[in-house]
């Protein structure tokens, strides 16, 4: 049962390259006889309630949202969200509702995004559906990019202007491990395809941060500002996002000092390890490795990737040969390109990006540098995690 009379309160996205607001997302709400707000996302999965009661509440929601759109700033975009499986009950050439209302409300379609909630439903319709907000001049948004990877063709098809990332694996990302790299490849193929991103759920500085670190063109969350039946000033928020976003600057300079000073220490412990190699002395010349505890390995490659030594791993005592990769061909891992590219020509050394180490599941970067004239290539893989 639907008990409350329909609402819809806004919550604002957040503009990251001024702190302004940009937009509102319009959200569903019951007011109860007592005065108080109840969200209507629970009756939605609720498999008591009629599906009819269902749409005319999405519907009434919206109408709420339009009617207000005209008190909102000239500049402000607004999202509404669509459930395709309203679109799925659509008859042949029947006018879109959502397009009705905002005739009917003479709201401009170029302020109005029509966000996807799910792409489970609406079958064949939705790509038709898609095509018609777009010759409106309306936008198109795909909500919880990320939850449904197998929905990642839909996505690709449908070409959406805007994509928020689900907000679950965006805050499990902002913890770290591995969703980390996951969404920030999501962000990045995002990017690639001339979507703006929206991190929802931002509630934390440190998912700012993450918000940042991916991309984001806009931020939503309780960080800034709940749902609210009434709009926010423009610039309401303008001050705190600027300290907020100087802190994650100040942040990744630091971050960025560390990596300097990596190089720093790596550049010396190349230098011994590179004399050694050259020389070919024995194991019991090698370098007592306790002053660098990250160092997880030393290799040597020809230039071509094949692996010509040992890994040498130190035990705490002593250094250890491990002759398994012996002959195996390394070409195809991201840091080779990048130790070609970058050090072929100059035989300074390089460092690659953080990547996920297949056979010992670490976070790993791998440092190198061309010796004997260019013909084999002295590696050393650095335990990323060590770095933190």
């Amino acid at each position: 049962m639907i008990d409350g009379q329909p609402l819809a309160v806004f919550q604002p996205f957040i503009d990251t390259a001024t702190g302004r607001i940009a937009g509102i997302e319009a959200l569903g709400r019951l007011r109860q006889d007592d005065g108080s707000l109840r969200s209507v996302g629970p009756l939605f999965t609720d498999p008591r309630i009629p599906a009819s009661q269902l749409r005319r509440l999405d519907r009434q929601i919206r109408e709420d949202a339009l009617a207000r759109l005209a008190e909102a700033p000239a500049d402000w975009f607004l999202s509404l969200n669509i459930s395709p499986r309203w679109i799925g009950l659509l008859r042949p050439n029947q006018a879109l509702p959502s397009l009705k209302q905002l005739k009917r409300h003479e709201a401009p379609p170029e302020r109005v995004v029509f966000e996807i909630t799910e792409l489970a439903g609406g079958g064949h319709k939705l790509a038709s559906v898609v095509a018609q907000y777009r010759e409106a001049g309306a936008r198109i948004a795909i909500d919880d990019f990320g939850a449904g990877y197998s929905q990642l063709d839909r996505v690709l098809a449908l070409q959406p202007d805007i994509l928020k990332l689900d907000m679950r694996l965006f805050q499990e990302a902002a913890r770290g491990g591995p969703s980390g790299e996951v969404v920030r490849a999501l962000a990045q193929m995002a990017e690639k395809t001339g979507c703006w991103i929206i991190a929802e759920g931002v509630e934390t500085e440190a998912e700012l941060d993450f918000a940042l670190e991916c991309g984001a063109r806009f931020v939503q969350g309780f960080l800034f500002a709940q749902p609210e039946e009434q709009f926010f000033a423009t610039d309401a928020f303008v001050e705190r996002f600027a300290r907020l976003r100087d802190q994650y600057v100040q942040r990744k300079l630091a971050e960025r000092a560390r990596l300097m000073d990596l190089r720093r220490q790596l550049a010396d412990l190349m230098s011994l390890v590179r004399h050694w190699a050259e020389r070919g002395d024995g194991l019991d010349t090698l370098l007592d490795p306790s002053d660098y505890p990250w160092l997880l390995r030393i290799y040597q490659c020809d230039r071509h990737g094949t692996q010509l030594t040992p890994n040498l791993q130190w035990d705490g005592l002593n250094w250890q040969k491990d002759a398994r990769y012996l002959g195996h061909n390394w070409s195809w891992r991201p840091y080779f390109y990048q130790l070609l590219a970058e050090g072929w020509e100059e035989r300074r050394l390089t460092l690659s990006s953080t990547y996920r180490d297949a056979t010992s599941n670490q976070y790993c970067m791998t440092a190198g540098q061309f010796i004997d004239n260019g013909r084999r290539l002295l590696l050393l893989d650095i335990d990323a995690a060590r770095l933190a």
